[in-house]
């Protein structure tokens, strides 16, 4: 499916990423080269809880955390699902997702860069969850926080005052 340019408020963003806690990452690599390795670094370091999820890995780690073969084995609580697998395998993840979501507690379905699909998207929100598709959290965090500066980049300017951090930290506004 050809990438659509899909809007999600920054509001709808910080949101998400400021009540979850728990990340399950459905595709996560041991390969560190991969992108799904350098999110869950990333989203490890900013503290959240991350359950690698890959069945060709079920039992190991990745940086740490032990690997899941699916959601059926996942330990509660779970607030997002991550998708890291190609668009067609989404509607079965998701499908997975919604047989564990009361056990699990999942909130939000988030699909990663490059990952959008309808099928997928309109289950989970037929089942009240919260869909994000197209997006990477450890982008949106990084933008959100002022740790990737969008706003310079969009404005041609380099600014090098701490920008606003989750309502804390210092502003870009001027005084």
């Amino acid at each position: 499916m050809a990438s659509l340019m899909l809007q999600y408020s920054d509001d709808l963003i910080k949101s998400i990423l400021r009540s979850t806690k728990v990340i399950a990452m459905v595709g996560a690599s041991g390969n560190d080269m991969r992108p799904s390795y350098f999110a869950m670094k990333y989203l490890l370091m900013k503290g959240y809880v991350v359950h690698p999820i890959n069945p060709g890995l079920a039992g190991k780690d990745i940086l740490g955390q032990k690997v899941y073969a699916s959601l059926k084995e996942v330990p509660a609580p779970v607030d997002m699902v991550d998708i890291f697998r190609a668009s067609e395998f989404a509607p079965g993840i998701v499908k997975e997702a919604l047989a564990e979501k009361v056990r699990l507690g999942i909130k939000t379905i988030w699909m990663q860069l490059g990952i959008i699909n309808e099928e997928a998207a309109q289950m989970a929100r037929e089942a009240g969850l919260t869909v994000i598709m197209d997006r990477c959290p450890k982008i949106e965090y990084g933008r959100l926080s002022g740790e990737i500066g969008w706003m310079g980049v969009n404005r041609k300017v380099i600014d090098n005052r701490k920008s606003l951090l989750f309502g804390k930290g210092g502003s870009l506004k001027r005084a």
